[in-house]
């Protein structure tokens, strides 16, 4: 049975249950702080559990895709060496929101297994909590499970999502290899081994673990189920590894055919087979590599990746071609991965390159810091800056050095490596605390979309730490929550609205308004008065901070549309942030726009709002606004319902949107892109402005091109041409300069040959160059070996300042099989507190002892003769 087959098998039979099919998730967890990725079938139904998210149906299945790769779930470091580990991974799952319990989710799964899959009885082993006597009677006295092939188990069997959140008793069930396998059963001194894999859980969930780590019965017992795709794949196909399933053998197979490596059971090509579907389906839901949180986890499966394809000895740019061969197996199940494989393959290729550039960047560094070597050992602080900040793999250091004859302090590198890691855990985004929120009854109406002042009540008031407070005196911080406001909350990109809440002799100054459930909370301070719980006020935005803020919205999205129009579909908000002040806009790019790309697109937004057409906002269902051809950010966030922004004569805009707006594209006033700028791989960033602020910034740039000109004493139109003619003569001047340098230079090589000796036939020269630069050694070995046509030339700077002395040997083409310059210039470097090497015919090295320079110089002649006899 193909695994498309048990997957769909699955979903029918849990549907034909009355169960609603469930479209996975994105990898991304919607509003969920405590994940990195979504990492277990269950997650993207968390607040269903807690009560937090009613659906229409309280029966769904799935077939959700998940990756553990960072954070508390990860997986990475064992993938392609064991047999069931993996990056990515689907979940196939069943899940009762307080409608069936235990007896039915037991019944299910067995049914399935036995009936719908055909697995023997026999060969099943049922684990259950030490504490769950339910689940033990269920499946002992109603399913019938042989009392010899069931276990109580204890914490492997209680399970729960995070520190915090949904939890439960567990119920596991074992698929038996046979005794020809070792390993005993689960609880057993011998469970580690491979006989018993374990297939299917069955939580019942029934509790919400809080912060202090107390169990709070959740409003109605559910059901989380979760069965692994790939491991059941292995069972019915009668292999013991994943690895050996169709899906991928065919993955395989395309991976040894790019990396020219045959053994498709080489843990390398597992470890390639393996990244290629996380990397592929991270990018679909909207990751990218970066160097920091999700993305930088993308980033380092894709470069381990590329390392194991080096190791098999791939030598071009291979992991990229392995999204048609992921297209072929999965994107008949998973859409939007053939919709978006140029998008991945472009990334992918784009990642490539720059591990390439970071690879040979590296080699640089690393041989100056090996140059640079007082001693046998590389420091583990050096060792870690090359890991760490430049991105160079640990392994390729120690292969280098190993060469070298120089050691690792591999402990010094440990230590600064988990020193990182702590400051990475304290400084994660990704450990809050799920119930880190106010508990507010009701909801704030909102009421800004039509007006900018109103009348309300005061529902709470609460300090910045969350605690509830009775009321406000004078100069008193707080959190205000009303039944009913004009003041936006900040969301999708656009900041709160600031202003006054006016109350019976006092003002309360709003400085900002924040969104949390369905409430609006207005942060701020009570200039003068008394606020109290109950009382009345009237609430008033400041008009024209948010007159600025719905320009720069509205024209915000007339962007993404110009964006689209000018550079391609591929164009995809990756995020926004709209202020009275100016718009800032990322968007999905792989390369800096032009300069007539990006007058282009700001042509057509002024185009657009010349066209002065009104806005039309619009109620309808998701349905009928995907039907529409909106555009949405995160799909997983909207209701069924939803707010479509339609902006722009003919349509030209149609979005998704809760912000608030101009009534016509005419009110914007004008639009002007201030920068463009990449921020990640893959991802730019445009900064603009409209309205009144375009034209102060005009303004600006024309009183600054009038000082300009007055300094040049020129009028602002011929600016130009005086700035291309001082640029012209200070070209000409840079180029004079540098004749001179050569001719001087020439002229001292001349003297200094005079210098050369003769040893056994061939001329030397060492020797120390004063007023010469490091950087300019090079340039003036070439001239010497040049002049001397044949012969070995050593020269040595002191920068007496920094205490250091730089280094550089040259042999001529027809002596290099007698003597080494790599070998000439350590012979020096070690007399000066330095280490050095290179290639046969030139090499550099450097020291720390400027005083030992002319004696290390003068015992170059003895060194030679040595080896030339």
């Amino acid at each position: 049975m193909k695994s498309a087959d048990i997957r769909q098998a699955f979903l029918n039979y849990f549907e034909e249950h009355g169960h609603t099919v469930v479209p996975s998730s994105s990898l991304v967890p919607d509003n969920d702080p405590t994940l990195l990725f979504t990492n277990a079938g269950m997650v993207p139904f968390k607040d269903v559990f807690l009560g937090r998210d009613p659906r229409p149906y309280v029966r769904a299945t799935s077939a959700q895709r998940c990756v553990r790769a960072g954070g508390k779930h990860n997986d990475l470091d064992n993938v392609g060496y064991t047999a069931r580990h993996h990056t990515f991974f689907e979940m196939l799952g069943n899940f009762s929101f307080g409608d069936y319990f235990k007896r039915d989710a037991i019944r299910f799964a067995w049914e399935f297994l036995t009936q719908r899959l055909g697995l023997p009885a026999e060969k099943l082993w049922v684990t259950v909590h030490i504490s769950d006597d339910e689940a033990e009677k269920i499946w002992k006295e109603e399913i019938g499970v042989d009392p010899r092939r069931f276990s109580k188990l204890d914490e492997d069997n209680f399970w729960q999502m995070g520190d915090t959140g949904p939890c439960g008793p567990s119920s596991e069930i074992f698929y038996d290899h046979g005794p020809e396998v070792w390993g005993g059963p689960p609880g057993s001194p011998e469970e580690d081994g491979d006989r018993y894999i374990e297939i299917w859980n069955l939580v019942f969930m029934q509790f919400d673990r809080d912060a202090a780590g107390n169990l709070n019965p959740l409003p109605k017992p559910s059901i989380d189920t979760g069965m692994g795709l790939e491991r059941v794949a292995a069972v019915l196909q009668g292999v013991h590894s994943n690895y050996e399933i169709d899906l991928f053998q065919n993955l395989l197979k395309a991976a040894a055919q790019r990396t020219g490596h045959a053994d498709t059971r080489h843990p390398s090509l597992r470890v390639i087979a393996d990244h290629i579907r996380s990397c592929a389906f991270l990018i679909a839901d909207g990751v990218l590599p970066s160097n920091e949180g999700r993305g930088y986890v993308l980033r380092r499966i894709i470069r381990r990746a590329i390392r194991h394809g080096h190791k098999l000895g791939a030598k071009d740019n291979f992991f990229h071609k392995l999204v048609g061969a992921l297209d072929v197996e999965m994107g008949d199940a998973y859409p939007e991965l053939r919709e978006g494989r140029h998008q991945i393959e472009r990334i992918l290729l784009k990642e490539e390159e720059q591990f390439a550039r970071t690879l040979e960047h590296g080699m640089g560094l690393l041989e100056e810091a090996l140059a640079e070597l007082d001693g046998e050992v590389l420091p583990g602080e050096t060792v870690f800056k090359l890991y760490d900040t430049y991105g160079f793999p640990y392994d390729l250091t120690a292969d280098v050095c190993r060469e070298r004859g120089v050691t690792l302090d591999e402990i010094g590198f440990k230590r600064a490596l988990e020193a990182q890691r702590e400051r990475a855990r304290a400084a994660s985004q990704f450990g809050a605390d799920y119930h880190a929120s106010l508990e507010l009854e009701g909801e704030t109406a909102f009421t800004g979309y039509d007006r900018l002042e109103d009348r309300a009540t005061v529902m709470a008031i609460v300090d910045r730490e969350g605690n509830a407070l009775a009321s406000l005196e004078p100069d008193q911080r707080g959190i205000v929550v009303l039944d009913r406001t004009p003041f936006y909350g900040e969301s999708g990109g656009q900041v709160g609205d600031t202003g006054y809440l006016h109350l019976d002799g006092g003002r309360f100054l709003v400085n900002d308004t924040q969104k949390q459930g369905g409430h609006h909370l207005h942060h701020g301070v009570l200039l003068e008065g008394s606020l109290s719980v109950g009382a009345e006020v009237s609430p008033q935005v400041d008009a024209e901070l948010r007159g600025a803020t719905i320009r720069n919205h509205s024209a915000t999205h007339l962007m993404h549309k110009a964006l689209r129009l000018v550079l391609g579909d591929h164009v995809q908000q990756k995020g926004s942030l709209v202020t009275p002040e100016r718009l800032r806009f990322d968007f999905s790019h792989f390369e800096a726009m032009t300069a007539e790309q990006l007058a282009e697109v700001e042509r057509l937004v002024n185009e657009q709002i010349l066209a002065n057409a009104p806005t039309r906002i619009e109620q309808m269902t998701l349905d009928q606004a995907k039907a529409r051809g909106a555009a949405a950010l995160f799909e997983a966030k909207y209701a069924d319902n939803v707010r479509v922004l339609t902006i722009g004569a003919d349509d030209f805009s149609i979005e998704l949107c809760g912000g608030t707006h101009v009534a016509r594209s005419g009110d914007i006033g004008c639009f002007h892109i201030v920068s463009e700028q990449g921020i990640a791989a893959g991802v730019r960033r445009i900064e603009a402005i409209t309205g009144e602020g375009a034209l102060a910034y005009f303004r600006e740039q024309e009183m600054r091109l009038a000082r300009i000109g007055e300094r040049l004493k020129a009028k602002p139109e011929q600016v130009e041409e005086r700035v291309e003619s001082l640029v012209e003569r200070n070209r000409s001047l840079e180029k004079e300069l540098e004749r001179l340098k050569a001719k001087l230079a020439s002229a001292a090589g001349s003297d200094m040959l005079a210098q050369a000796q003769e040893i056994a036939g061939i001329k030397l020269l060492a020797t120390q160059l004063e007023g010469v630069s490091a950087k300019e050694l090079r340039g003036v070995l070439d001239q010497l070996k040049n002049k001397l046509g044949s012969g070995i030339v050593v020269l040595g700077v002191a920068d007496r300042e920094a205490g250091k002395v730089s280094l550089i040997a040259g042999v001529t083409d027809d002596l290099t099989g007698r003597v080494k310059a790599g070998e000439l210039v350590n012979h020096v470097a070690t007399q000066v507190g330095g280490k050095g090497g290179g290639r046969a015919d030139m090499a550099q090295a450097g020291g720390s002892d400027v005083a030992a320079l002319p004696a290390a110089l003068e015992s170059v002649s003895a060194w030679v003769e040595q080896q030339l006899h």
